[in-house]
């Protein structure tokens, strides 16, 4: 697969590569399931083989659009995200946009995280988005362009409840695009954040209709509904929609932007 602009209106992404991060569950699948309706070429990476594996079997792309692949590493790792660029670029060819979605980390009260929880939060999080940028972003450059697209968080402009630390970790990936956006502008390569704000995702459904969700969990749940105007989490195939959107055509002018997928829980 070459990248060419496609001649499928229906599918804008036809003839472009997409690497997704962490797109084997939750938003990241459903991002997954969205760009490959819009015809994209999908490399899925996941942590470990079993979540790629299911993430993989649940992807059924079109007619005319390739098989995703999958790439299975810790993207906090030195070295992994130049393995994932290299794995798509032997499916694909040439990249053309890299969502990085791969993060979690731990959620609980400040002065309540340890080393361990401190380092996986910030690792999950802004470890991954800037490996995966730095390996990804030479090659998009020598290739004349692309798109940078990732995902952020709402809390880190709403302060919701015991997500301090998680939001240092995100808010560097705002801040890290923010950057970028203006210094790579010249090379045709736009980046943006989505924001989403709580969002329902099967993981997190299954674990609330089980009632396995922790105590200290379902407050932070409780109080997200509660900063949400339309009183109501995401669905993640609504935080795809912003990122199918910031990889279409007719978004080329749009960089160094946050678009919050919030119910308005933050505005402006």
């Amino acid at each position: 697969m070459t990248t060419r602009e496609s001649t499928d209106p229906a599918r804008p992404l036809l003839g472009r590569a997409v690497i997704v991060t962490g797109g084997a569950t939750g938003i990241g699948l459903a991002v997954s399931r969205r760009l490959l309706t819009d015809g994209a070429g999908l490399l899925v990476a996941a942590r470990d083989e079993q979540e790629l594996k299911g993430g993989l079997d649940a992807l059924e792309p079109g007619e005319g659009v390739p098989v995703p692949t999958g790439f299975a590493g810790d993207l906090s790792a030195p070295g992994t995200a130049e393995r994932m660029l290299t794995a798509a670029i032997d499916a694909f060819g040439q990249v053309y946009a890299l969502v990085n979605n791969a993060g979690g980390g731990v959620i609980r009260p400040t002065l309540e995280h340890t080393e361990e929880t401190l380092r996986a939060t910030i690792d999950n999080n802004l470890w991954t988005t800037l490996r995966s940028t730095l390996a990804v972003l030479p090659h998009l450059v020598a290739g004349g362009g692309g798109r940078i697209v990732n995902i952020g968080a709402e809390s880190v402009r709403n302060g919701l409840t015991a997500h301090a630390i998680y939001n240092a970790a995100k808010g560097g990936v705002h801040a890290l695009a923010v950057g970028l956006a203006r210094e790579f502008a010249h090379a045709g390569v736009s980046v943006n954040t989505v924001a989403p704000s709580y969002t329902l995702t099967p993981e997190l459904a299954a674990a609330i209709e089980a009632g396995t969700l922790p105590s200290a969990l379902e407050a932070v749940v409780d109080d997200a509904v509660r900063l949400i105007p339309m009183a109501r989490p995401a669905d993640p195939a609504e935080v795809a929609g912003a990122v199918a959107y910031l990889l279409r055509p007719e978004s080329g002018f749009v960089t160094g932007q946050v678009i919050g997928v919030n119910g308005g829980s933050s505005m402006g």
